[in-house]
């Protein structure tokens, strides 16, 4: 089983973390610059970490050079997604 997340990336930030939603879309922050990845390289493990996934679980299947991202998690389903996300 697989899900798929739309995310919204604040690259630059003070902090690491999920900082909530918007509509559907949770909002993460990192601290990594948004160049060469180093942004993108950086959500993985926080989401991993977030929904007590390994970081193997979770892959950045779009969205590489933007803000918004599609993410794919492997072994988790929707509606325990939005459970072990912040609201």
């Amino acid at each position: 089983m697989t899900t798929r997340l739309d995310l919204k990336v604040s690259p630059e930030a003070a902090r690491i973390a999920v900082t909530g939603w918007i509509g559907e879309r949770p909002k993460v922050s990192v601290t990594a610059a948004p160049e060469r990845g180093k942004a993108n390289e950086a959500v993985e493990p926080l989401l991993a970490e977030a929904l007590g996934l390994p970081g193997s679980a979770l892959t950045v299947m779009a969205g590489h050079s933007s803000k918004l991202e599609r993410i794919e998690i492997a072994g988790l389903t929707a509606e325990a997604l939005r459970q072990r996300l912040p609201h």
